[in-house]
């Protein structure tokens, strides 16, 4: 009888932590909507992400087929041509709408790849015991050594001479590149939540009353987990765009005639003397969409944070 008190009381409790947590996000999702710079950046970056979408799929938007060269065609800004055209005569407008759609997929990728990895290395170190703790953190520690974008460089270069199917999109092998390195920081939060929050009074009676490892993870950790490691995720897409546009500008990111917003301010800065919006057209592409990301970033930091409550 007395334990079956106990266990209505900790059922109790255990709805007494959803409810609070249920709370948690709207509070977060009311503070963000009340952020002005991460409204205008998510309002911004949807117009983007619709716009690139579009822009691959419907003529209309991209009015002009990006591949087809016309050498006595290079205009300036027009009605014609909004972004005028490049020194091929290819129309620049329809060149950063498919520049901004291999960004966005790299982006995306990464931060999805980033948080799988993540949460498995992270979650090993935390829950695994001492020896899956030391050899996962040496692990990732041996991953953080390597200078970012040079091993990025390496990988990329590796990985466009492979008979592997799945790795043989160029986009493909650009995430897999930036999330080997990406993952790091998202394990090292993770395992850091998950070490405090195994200390934690609600875990610690879930346990005492019996409640088995899986569901103390699924139901009291990783949800208290995930709010700092959504941020960190939202974080990190902004920084593989970066990565992208730098693989572009040196000639490693998508092959030609498909277009990169890096390869785009490369080509440009030959001819920026007398064509400068070839270089400040796609370079302001890329700083408006990592702005965007960095906005909404800064945003989910300050709603999510529990002593904003």
């Amino acid at each position: 009888m007395a334990q079956a008190e106990a266990i209505s009381a900790l059922e109790v409790a255990a709805d007494g932590v959803r409810q609070r947590q249920r709370g948690l996000w709207s509070d977060a999702l009311h503070r963000l909507s009340r952020n002005k710079f991460a409204m205008a950046g998510l309002i911004v970056l949807v117009a983007i992400i619709l716009l690139a979408v579009l822009g691959n799929y419907v003529d209309a938007v991209q009015r002009y087929d990006p591949r087809v060269q016309e050498f006595e065609s290079r205009q300036s800004p027009s009605w014609d041509h909004w972004f005028g055209t490049d020194q091929l005569g290819r129309d620049s407008w329809a060149r950063v709408l498919q520049g901004l759609w291999v960004s966005l997929r790299v982006g995306i990728g990464v931060a999805t790849v980033v948080l799988f990895i993540g949460l498995i290395i992270g979650g090993l170190a935390a829950l695994g015991g001492r020896t899956v703790d030391n050899m996962a953190m040496r692990f990732t520690d041996l991953a953080y050594a390597f200078p970012d974008l040079l091993f990025i460089i390496l990988l990329r270069a590796a990985l466009q001479d492979n008979d592997w199917p799945i790795l043989s999109d160029p986009v493909v092998q650009m995430i897999v590149a930036i999330s080997f390195v990406g993952w790091v920081t998202v394990a090292r939060l993770v395992r850091g939540q998950m070490l405090s929050l195994a200390q934690r009074d609600f875990v610690l009676a879930a346990r005492a009353m019996g409640a088995s490892n899986r569901r103390i993870v699924f139901t009291h950790m990783l949800p208290n987990t995930l709010g700092p490691v959504i941020v960190a995720v939202v974080f990190a897409i902004p920084l593989a765009i970066f990565a992208e546009a730098a693989l572009g500008y040196i000639g490693l990111s998508v092959p030609q005639p498909t277009a990169s917003l890096g390869r785009l301010v490369a080509d440009g800065n030959k001819f920026i003397e007398v064509q400068a919006w070839l270089v400040i057209i796609p370079a302001a592409a890329i700083a408006l969409l990592m702005l965007c990301f960095t906005f909404l970033g800064d945003g989910l930091r300050d709603a999510l944070d529990p002593r904003a409550r």
